[in-house]
């Protein structure tokens, strides 16, 4: 009898224990059979930007980059699919870094050559986001990798890194508002390294010192902010428009 007290008090505990810990499982698979696949996610996002065609924005520029003297501008900014994108502001052209960034987010989404990584979870302006690397898998790729920080829920991207092989990384903030329905951001913030930073070319600067050139200095970051006010969408542009 002694024995089979023994017996039972010694069982209960474990099964209970194995109860637990195959539910833990069973939870824990559940939830990553619950999130899309890097490349499904990714082909989510493109086709929600892939509903715009065109647009022409209109909103503000603000520059802040030490060897650039420009105050902030009214800007319009044109985009036609697949990849003409310019900002114009009063004055002139915008003056944003050349080579195989944009700050048009579908840019970042042009081709299906990439090979989609899941690379964890974090948050971004307090909301859940998924971190996602985009590894190009052509050699001449300009780009060599784009980490994107994608709103699962409303299919936004709300982050972008970018990386290339002449121009340095490029960092993207965007936060949406009543145009999030088409992917597109009410305010743009685009910063990089200033030692990275190359010229348009044709492009004239009004420069600190008023005169020659200066050396460009190190380590420091630049910024880019516009922020959108309205944009008029799939009405039409021209390639006059984006000269």
């Amino acid at each position: 009898m002694n024995y089979q007290l023994y017996r039972t008090s010694y069982f209960v505990p474990r099964t209970s224990y194995l109860v637990l810990l195959t539910s833990y499982f069973i939870l824990l698979t559940s939830s990553l059979l619950a999130q899309a696949p890097a490349a499904e996610l990714v082909k989510k996002v493109k086709a929600k930007l892939d509903k715009v065609n065109d647009y022409v924005a209109t909103g503000k520029m603000k520059t802040d980059v030490v060897f650039i003297k420009a105050p902030i501008s009214n800007i319009k900014a044109y985009y036609k699919k697949p990849n003409k994108f310019q900002v114009k502001r009063d004055g002139g052209l915008s003056l944003l870094p050349k080579g195989g960034v944009s700050i048009n987010i579908s840019s970042l989404l042009l081709t299906d050559d990439y090979t989609a990584i899941n690379a964890g979870n974090g948050t971004i302006d307090n909301l859940p986001v998924r971190i996602i690397k985009l590894l190009p898998l052509t050699e001449t790729s300009e780009v060599v990798l784009t980490t994107l920080y994608i709103d699962e829920k409303a299919l936004l991207i709300r982050k972008a890194s970018t990386t290339t092989k002449d121009n340095g990384t490029y960092d993207m903030q965007l936060s949406f508002g009543k145009y999030a329905d088409w992917g597109l951001p009410d305010k743009v913030i685009f910063s990089f390294n200033t030692k990275d930073y190359k010229l348009p070319k044709g492009v004239t600067l009004e420069y600190d010192d008023g005169s020659k050139k200066p050396e460009l200095p190190k380590n420091k970051k630049g910024k880019v902010e516009i922020t959108y006010s309205a944009y008029v969408i799939n009405k039409g542009v021209s390639d006059e428009m984006i000269k």
